[in-house]
C-alpha cells in the first residue's frame, strides 16, 4: 500500500515537472522573440503540454523503485553523520547559519538596482549560499574562540564573581591515555584538585580498554578490567562522559591509538595525561603536551642527597658483580656497591650519587665505613 502511495506521489510530481519544463520551453522561445501562439495552435499547445506532463509522470514512476532505495540510503547517511556531531556543533551551526543569512540580506540589498537579465536574482541566490555557509563553517570551527573572547569580556564586566568560571574555561582539556587509567593513580590525583580544565576520555580509549579486558591473556585481561572499574569510579566521582570522537573525520583513517590520541590533542588544543614513556618522547617531537604521571610521582620523592646516610635492608643481587639492591618505602631502587656480602641484612650506607630521569630515579650508594 505504502510502495502504491509513494508511486501515485512520485507520478504526480512527475507530471508537474513535466509541465514545469513545457512553461520553460516556452518562456525560453519567447526570448528569441517569437511567441509559440503564432506558430502553434491552442489545441497543439495543450497536446504537446499534456505529452510532456505524461512523459514525465511516466518516467518518475518507473524511477520510484531506485529513487526510494537512493532516499533511504541518502536518510541513513544524514542520520549516521548527525549522530557523530555534538550538540555544541548543531547550536554554534544554527547560529553561524542565521548570521550567516541576515549579513547576505544585507548585502543584497546592494544587487536591488541591477535589472540586467536576472543578474540581481543570481548574485542574491549565491550571496545567500555562501555566507549561510561561511557563517556555519566559521561558527562550528572557531565556536571555542568566539565563547573564549566572550568569556573575557564577561570576565571585566562581572568581576570577580566569574574567576572560577573562566578560569576554568581558559584551562586546557586533559586528555587520558589507555595506560594512565589502568594505572589508577589519576584518580587519586583527581581527587587532590591538582588537575584543572575538562577531563577528555576517548571513545577509542574505551574500545582499546574493552578489547584488552576481552583478552585471552589472564594478566592483560585482569589490567583491562581493572583499567575499567577505574574508569567507571572516575565517572561515578566527576561525571565525566566519554567523547565521541566520530565527529572528526581525520581520525577514523588513523589505526594506532596513540597516534590519535595526539592528533585529537592537537585538535582540542589539550594536554595528553600519560606514564607512557615512549607516547611521552613521541608527544614531544609532535609538539604535543604532556602530563606525565611518573614524573609527578618522581618529583614528589622525598629527596636524596649524596653524602647523606641511610639505613637500608638487601634484598638481592645487583647486575654489576659485588653489587646488592635495596628499596624505599616508596619502590625506588638503591644499588649498593661493595654490599653483595650483605644481602639479608639491614646495614647504614651512605649515599654517592643519584640518577634522575624520566622512567624512574636510581640511587648509587657503599657501605657505611
Amino acid at each position: 500500500m505504502i510502495k502504491k502511495l509513494l508511486r501515485s506521489i512520485f507520478s504526480v510530481i512527475g507530471a508537474l515537472v513535466g509541465y514545469g519544463v513545457f512553461l520553460l520551453a516556452e518562456f525560453l522561445y519567447a526570448l528569441t522573440g517569437t511567441n509559440l501562439e503564432s506558430i502553434l495552435t491552442e489545441t497543439q499547445l495543450a497536446g504537446a503540454a499534456l505529452c510532456s506532463t505524461v512523459i514525465f509522470g511516466i518516467i518518475f514512476f518507473r524511477m520510484t523503485p531506485s529513487l526510494g532505495k537512493h532516499s533511504v540510503k541518502v536518510a541513513k547517511g544524514i542520520e549516521s553523520d548527525l549522530q557523530g556531531v555534538s550538540t555544541n556543533d548543531i547550536l554554534s551551526g544554527t547560529f553561524g547559519l542565521i548570521v550567516g543569512l541576515i549579513i547576505a540580506f544585507l548585502v543584497s540589498q546592494i544587487y536591488a538596482t541591477i535589472q540586467f537579465f536576472y543578474m540581481g536574482t543570481i548574485l542574491t541566490v549565491i550571496t545567500y549560499l555562501i555566507m549561510g555557509y561561511l557563517g556555519v563553517i566559521i561558527a562550528t570551527k572557531r565556536f571555542k574562540d568566539i565563547t573564549g573572547a566572550l568569556a573575557v569580556i564577561a570576565k571585566g564586566r562581572g568581576g570577580q564573581s566569574q574567576k572560577s568560571k573562566n578560569k576554568l574555561a581558559e584551562a586546557s582539556p586533559k586528555i587520558l591515555d589507555t595506560s594512565v587509567i589502568i594505572d589508577g593513580r589519576i584518580s587519586d590525583i583527581m581527587k587532590t584538585g591538582f588537575i584543572e580544565g575538562n577531563i577528555v576520555i576517548p571513545e577509542f580509549v574505551l574500545l582499546e580498554l574493552q578489547h584488552i579486558a576481552d583478552s585471552s591473556d589472564g594478566l592483560k585481561r585482569n589490567r583491562g578490567r581493572r583499567g575499567l572499574d577505574i574508569l567507571h569510579k572516575i565517572q561515578e566521582d566527576y561525571g565525566i562522559e566519554i567523547y565521541n570522537t566520530t565527529a572528526e573525520k581525520s581520525l577514523d583513517e588513523i589505526p594506532e591509538v596513540d597516534v590519535k590520541l595526539l592528533k585529537l590533542a592537537q585538535i582540542m588544543n589539550g594536554k595528553v595525561v600519560t606514564n607512557d614513556f615512549n607516547l611521552n618522547k613521541v608527544a614531544g617531537i609532535k609538539g604535543v603536551k604532556v602530563l606525565n604521571i611518573n614524573e609527578l610521582a618522581n618529583t614528589l620523592k622525598p629527596v636524596v642527597l649524596p653524602g647523606e646516610d641511610m639505613k637500608l635492608f638487601l634484598v638481592k643481587e645487583g647486575k654489576e658483580s659485588n653489587q646488592a639492591v635495596a628499596y624505599l618505602d616508596d619502590g625506588t631502587m638503591i644499588v649498593v656497591e661493595e654490599g653483595r656480602r650483605y644481602i639479608g641484612q639491614n646495614i647504614s650506607v651512605t649515599v654517592t650519587s643519584v640518577l634522575q630521569t624520566s622512567a624512574g630515579r636510581m640511587i648509587f650508594a657503599k657501605p657505611k665505613r
